[in-house]
């Protein structure tokens, strides 16, 4: 039987593959079975096989939607609830999942009342501990615009039900005491890797040996994902072949018989995979290597590639979900890359000719899917991974192993190695953070469409074939290149002026686009208004507006660079995120209002504006620029003293017939002022001053101006009451539509051929 299917069960993957997506997003999907049929007839495959191929997919249809049918029964609260090892306590908050009597995923939100709560939470290992939940189910906030983190998308690769806000909870025992041993000696090895480790070394070795990745430096792990080499952090087959091997290596040396040897290294490597994690990498590493070695045992002709698709079938039908994962879907491409490549890489004559090639066959195909997910790709990557890779392999790993190891031998052994190793390791560190800060590392199309995506993966696919066939290398790279260069170009093929307003909560963002992204402008950055907290309460790594929302917005539209950065006034909401978007896009100039540069806020924006040797210019009423037909003029201020929202930059943009105006935080004061010296007139399109608080838009202001479409740009159930009633009912007293940043997320306006669209995200 096994003969009967070698080199055949990929087959048997893509069909159920072809029933977990139909199943998830439409039935119609299904059709995609009989071209995989066909391909199967063209591979001349047997009738029967065939048969069993296609019918594979249609049972697992059936299978699939059977699974989503219980995720939309509600969960009834009370509840018992069983924690699994993925939680996380960070602040006054535990979030995670719990999965109720039914198997079934709950993403839970739980608040400390008190510190000493929270340190006792923090004392003990939760995974396999059952709580009485009381709560309320909530849905997933709706995701700020298309290209930010969706709590929607997310519970949907976890195949969770939904979310659930506890209110109180109490321990009723506990479910599975061998999973529950295993997550409290994975507690307790990170415990020890804290205490015995110094500071500098714990979080990579918590992350190299068990797979705790929370701990990395968030500015570290941004050089990682500049130089293209995040991958070495994941625990995935390198690791679990240095466990065999040692493991395997360490019962012969017993003279434990090699059969005997091999039965016990099957049954130690799923152990294994939960201390570190259970992460798609590291199940696809071990259940690969499992049915590798329990083929040997029972001498079965088992292919990698067959192994491959077996482990993928079995992960997909214990979790669904997973294949949503992005970690899930670089795991299994990369090592299919690798795999299906064996014969090219065996051409490599020379070590660093075939790591090279390792790291470029890897890179080609997974690329459509990182622009996907991060809309970004490093340049670097191809050189990095021959000096990083072999670095991690064969130093860093292996000493991890054995720095673990010496901390559990008592005496100075462990110091020791730390005083000799520490200092080298620092080393690598700062050569990586020097290296990630040279520029122009980063490419940055885009997310692709699925149009897009299926024309890339062609040119992959391709590019593959050609590469077996010997083809010329600069036919291969035409293949490769040009499908990419014509998506990076697609930006430019916009005829429309593009003015978005994104959802950044109580705060403003807009993002200007001139036709064929002749220009790229933005009027203020958002940012928090934050709050004094206890110091218990303080979160690790503050949410930074910038970087979470504003950042992923430009770089999912493939803006890496900004012609104007506008800060229309010295006030968080409006400027706090400006500092963490300079470090990320590059800025041609700064704009500010005059004098607003000396306020404490805009500190770190003008050291970080001065490190990048940013001009920053103070405008005012009278200054303005052309760029092909549209126009831009700053009405306000007149003074150079600064006092807050009355000397906000007050912009007019006009395109032919069409005007726009953004007021950022102007109250009556200056609305009058714009009146009295007839700088205004009827606009099509407004920006309403200070988030729509009843201390703007005055009714002379708004009688003056009469503008097509007002936005006002506030945070959803924010704690002022923007827009204010009174303001909302002057506009609705005059027919005058508005649309709000915080009940329907993002808005897009396209200007073109004199007519204005509006899109928006729900």
């Amino acid at each position: 039987m096994v003969d009967l299917l070698k080199h055949k069960w990929i087959f048997y993957a893509l069909s159920i593959l072809v029933a977990l997506f139909a199943a998830h997003e439409s039935i119609r999907l299904l059709f995609l079975l009989a071209l995989l049929g066909f391909g199967c007839f063209y591979k001349r495959f047997s009738v029967w096989q065939i048969a069993t191929i296609i019918g594979a997919g249609v049972i697992a249809f059936g299978y699939f939607s059977w699974q989503l049918s219980k995720l939309e029964k509600p969960l009834q609260l009370p509840a018992s609830l069983t924690f699994t090892d993925t939680y996380k306590i960070n602040g006054q908050t535990l979030r995670g999942f719990m999965q109720d009597q039914d198997g079934r995923n709950n993403y839970i939100v739980y608040t400390f009342r008190s510190e000493e709560e929270k340190t006792a939470y923090e004392a003990m290992p939760l995974a396999g501990i059952t709580f009485t939940v009381e709560g309320e189910l909530e849905p997933p906030d709706r995701p700020p615009h298309a290209y930010s983190f969706s709590m929607e998308n997310y519970l949907k690769s976890k195949s969770a039900i939904g979310i659930v806000n506890v209110s109180t909870w109490e321990p009723a025992g506990q479910q599975g005491k061998l999973l529950q041993a295993i997550y409290k000696q994975r507690f307790k090895l990170k415990q020890h890797i804290e205490e015995s480790f110094p500071p500098s070394l714990s979080a990579e070795a918590q992350a190299l040996l068990i797979g705790v990745q929370e701990n990395v430096d968030e500015e570290l792990n941004r050089a990682y994902q500049k130089l293209g080499i995040t991958h070495l952090f994941a625990i995935s087959g390198l690791h679990v072949a240095l466990v065999s091997l040692l493991f395997f290596q360490g019962l012969l040396r017993l003279r434990v018989r090699r059969e005997l040897a091999t039965i016990i290294l099957i049954l130690i490597l799923p152990i294994y995979a939960l201390l570190a994690g259970g992460a798609p990498s590291v199940w696809r590493a071990v259940s690969v290597v499992e049915f590798v070695l329990l083929a040997k045992y029972f001498n079965w002709r088992l292919p990698i590639e067959d192994a491959l698709a077996i482990s993928f079938i079995g992960f997909v039908l214990l979790e669904p979900g997973a294949v949503y994962q992005v970690g899930f879907q670089l795991s299994y491409l990369a090592t299919l890359s690798l795999i299906y490549s064996a014969p090219i890489l065996a051409r490599m004559k020379t070590w660093w000719m075939q790591g090279f090639m390792i790291t470029f066959v890897c890179q080609l195909l997974v690329y459509p899917i990182l622009l996907f997910h991060f809309y970004e790709l490093s340049l670097s990557s191809l050189l990095a991974n021959i000096v990083f890779v072999p670095l991690f392999s064969f130093v860093i790993l292996p000493v991890n192993f054995v720095l673990l190891l010496a901390t559990f031998i008592p005496g100075p052994l462990a110091n020791l190695l730390f005083i000799g190793y520490e200092p080298l390791r620092t080393g690598v560190t700062d050569f990586i953070l020097y290296v990630q800060g040279l520029p122009y590392q980063m490419w940055v199309p885009g997310k692709p469409s699925r149009l897009w995506m299926i024309t890339l993966y062609v040119s992959v696919f391709t590019a593959f074939l050609w590469l077996d066939m010997r083809r010329a290398i600069w036919k291969i790279a035409c293949v490769i290149l040009i499908p990419a260069l014509l998506f990076q170009a697609s930006h430019y093929t916009e005829r429309a002026l593009t003015i978005t307003f994104v959802d950044v909560g109580q705060g403003d963002c807009i993002v200007i686009e001139l036709p064929h992204r002749r220009g790229v402008y933005m009027i203020d950055s958002g940012g928090l208004l934050r709050f004094e907290q206890e110091k218990w309460k303080r979160r690790d790594g503050q949410y930074e507006v910038g970087k979470r929302v504003v950042v992923p917005f430009l770089k999912g539209k493939g803006i890496s660079e900004l012609d104007m950065m506008i800060l229309t006034h010295a006030d968080a909401d409006h400027v706090e995120g400006a500092e963490e978007i300079l470090r990320e896009i590059r800025v041609d100039t700064i704009h500010v209002t005059p004098a607003s540069s000396t306020k404490d806020v805009m500190k770190d924006i003008l050291t970080e504006a001065s490190k990048q040797k940013i001009q920053l210019k103070e405008q005012m009423a009278g200054d303005g620029w052309q760029q092909g037909d549209a126009s831009f003029h700053y009405l306000w201020p007149t003074e150079t003293d600064y006092e807050g929202n009355n000397d906000s930059l007050v912009l007019l943009l006009q395109f032919g017939s069409f005007q726009a105006l953004f007021t950022g935080d102007l109250e009556a004061e200056g609305e009058k002022r714009l009146i009295q010296e007839g700088r205004l007139h009827q606009v099509y399109l407004l920006k309403a001053g200070h988030h729509g608080s009843k201390t703007s838009s005055t009714e002379a202001f708004v009688d003056t101006v009469q503008p097509a479409l007002s936005v006002f740009m506030a945070g959803k159930d924010n704690r002022y009451g923007h827009p204010h009633a009174e303001v909302v009912e002057r506009f609705d007293e005059r027919g005058l539509p508005y649309l709000t940043t915080g009940e329907v997320g993002t808005i897009e306006v396209k200007v073109a051929k004199g007519r204005m669209t509006v899109h928006t995200v729900k």
